[in-house]
């Protein structure tokens, strides 16, 4: 595995605990049927998909598709720690042409991946619609927002306007590429009574170890190299809140609380 790679899936791994709550939230508003079929594409460590597993129940089965080996390896390792194996299977391939048959599925979930602004997002909603039966759902959740620094409301904004921070949506993009516009994306692949939903999550000091390691990879994730789109007082700033060596960390903060929102969206593939 590369480095990069086996970085972001230390990543991945470590912030579960934070984003935990809204993906199970987000099983809960669209519950697969026990005993149903369905894939979860570009499933990364699986995590996601292992809730589906749960969700559908002992008779039914969950495909995680991702391009990634490295990604499937490890998800199908972590996948006999749990007992979910036998309801669980991973494919190596693509969310631009998924290698199954037409309407292999009863569904179809994509959890951070399908849906982060690219000109393909139509498509890919297509795709997954191709191999869901008629009726079945197609949905997507995705990272909308967050407030993470408690106190500092310019230096979020300013972070908010940088590359780093409206990624993966650029100035140049139409603005129905967009993630807010999402309910377009379904109704132009033809999926039926399009809906949103926001899911919230939280975390508030005394933090746990592990809440603490999230919240540090994920500030870390959020705004990579961001400083060069910083004046020099918005660096220092960024710098002494955001660099865990600093004495004004602002994880260390007795009163710190953040909050974060996911963007829920889904369809019903036409009869």
């Amino acid at each position: 595995m590369t480095d990069n790679a086996d970085s972001y899936l230390q990543s991945l791994l470590v912030t579960v605990p934070l984003r935990e709550p809204s993906l199970r939230a987000a099983v809960d508003a669209i519950p697969p049927a026990t005993g149903s079929r369905g894939i979860d594409v570009g499933c990364g460590i699986g995590t996601f998909t292992q809730m589906l597993a749960e969700s559908v129940g002992t008779d039914g089965h969950v495909t995680g598709l991702d391009v990634s080996r490295e990604f499937l390896d490890y998800a199908s390792d972590l996948a006999k720690d749990t007992g979910l194996s036998e309801r669980l299977s991973f494919r190596q391939g693509s969310a631009s042409r998924i290698p199954f048959d037409d309407r292999s599925f009863d569904w179809a979930w994509s959890v951070d991946c399908v849906g982060y602004g690219t000109s393909d997002s139509v498509t890919l909603i297509g795709e997954m619609a191709r191999v869901v039966r008629p009726g079945g759902v197609v949905a997507i959740l995705a990272w909308a927002s967050e407030r993470l620094l408690p106190g500092f409301p310019r230096l979020e904004a300013r972070l908010g306007a940088t590359a780093a921070g409206l990624a993966p949506f650029k100035a140049t993009m139409s603005e129905d590429m967009h993630l807010s516009r999402g309910i377009g994306w379904f109704r132009k692949a033809g999926l039926l009574t399009p809906s949103a939903k926001a899911l919230a999550g939280s975390a508030h000091a005394p933090l746990t170890d592990a809440l603490r390691a999230a919240l540090k990879a994920l500030i870390e994730m959020r705004w990579p190299g961001v400083e060069q789109d910083l004046d020099e007082e918005d660096r220092l700033e960024f710098n002494r809140l955001c660099d865990p060596q600093s004495p004004e960390y602002i994880l260390d903060h007795p009163d710190y609380y953040a909050f974060f929102n996911y963007t829920l969206l889904w369809g019903a593939v036409a009869q």
